[in-house]
């Protein structure tokens, strides 16, 4: 080509160029083809993890929480999983909590009601009687004995609104410096005339000076409860001991009575609100240790019980400050 006045460099080979660069578009061909597959794939996976979502979402609002839907991979869709199994696990507490509430509510009004159909039974035939036109001597021993279940009613009325306000958290508990010997002789003291009509003895030993933070009418109320009970299962003639001493750790008060001990299946049901043990009195409602756990849990304390040879044995723990 060179003698009719061509040569490579003036007129270069366009056909050659052309060929050379359809490997490069074929390369960014398949680079758009990956790019386009791989975002559809995304997307693909995207989505079927936004319907999961709503599908647990709907699972959700029927109320089942089984499903574990947590996920530790990266993503937006993975924090909003966590979140949402976050939520879950409250949900399934409340709903927990809620059951437990409605079963606990359930118990409650049953033992109330048969605690007081016991004595609102004893009130009607004793009113009945009156009406038959006995003597005056037989009608006032039917007036004292309307009376004593008044008293009954009364006692159990109070007590189950001291628990209901316990368990609703309504109770503000007074932080008090305490001597112990303090708070003893106030729980004693409404306990003293029954205490000697069982000519039973009330020993208290311990130092001075031992104290411990908290409410003193409440925990009075705790301790009294303790020590009526003790009393209730001592024989006549029988022992209650009071001691306190303290470490580094706590402040301790043990209650001890002389008593038949408690039975070893009601051990560990003792502080259950309502729980009649096998050698519980026929007026015993159950009630008044369940409430001095509360009261002293309360006042940061814990309560433990056991029976040694002598009988029950009440432990009374409050960390020191």
């Amino acid at each position: 080509m060179r003698q009719y006045g061509f040569d490579e460099v003036s007129y270069p080979d366009k056909n050659g160029a052309v060929f050379g660069a359809l490997p490069y578009a074929a390369l960014f061909v398949a680079l758009l083809a990956a790019v386009f597959i791989t975002m559809l794939l995304f997307l693909r996976a995207f989505f079927r993890r936004i319907v999961g979502l709503t599908e647990y979402a709907k699972r959700l609002q029927s109320r089942d929480y089984s499903l574990d839907i947590r996920d530790n991979d990266e993503g937006v869709i993975s924090i909003y999983k966590n979140e949402i199994f976050k939520i879950t696990g409250l949900l399934r507490e409340q709903a927990e909590q809620s059951g437990t509430e409605k079963r606990m509510l359930s118990d409650t009004l049953y033992n109330i009601s048969h605690q007081l159909k016991t004595p609102l039974t004893s009130l009607f035939v004793l009113t009945d009687l009156l009406n038959d036109g006995r003597d005056i001597s037989e009608r006032q021993e039917f007036i004292a004995r309307i009376r004593a279940q008044l008293k009954r009613i009364e006692w159990l009325v109070s007590s189950l609104l001291k628990l209901s306000r316990l368990d609703s958290d309504t109770v503000i508990m007074k932080r008090q410096t305490l001597p112990l010997s303090k708070l003893v002789s106030r729980a004693a003291e409404p306990l003293l005339i029954p205490m000697e009509l069982r000519e039973q003895t009330l020993s208290l030993r311990g130092e001075d000076g031992i104290e411990i933070t908290g409410d003193l009418n409440w925990l009075a109320e705790a301790v009294g409860n303790i020590l009526k009970n003790c009393m209730e299962h001592t024989p006549k003639g029988g022992e209650i001991t009071v001691s306190y001493e303290q470490n580094r750790l706590f402040r301790e008060l043990r209650i001890e009575d002389t008593g038949g001990g408690i039975a070893p299946e009601d051990l560990p049901h003792i502080f259950e609100r309502f729980y009649r043990g096998r050698r519980a009195g026929a007026d015993s409602v159950g009630i008044g240790l369940a409430m001095a756990k509360s009261i002293i849990e309360k006042n940061g304390g814990s309560i433990q019980a056991y029976n040694s040879d002598a009988g029950a044995v009440f432990i009374l723990r409050f960390m020191t400050d």
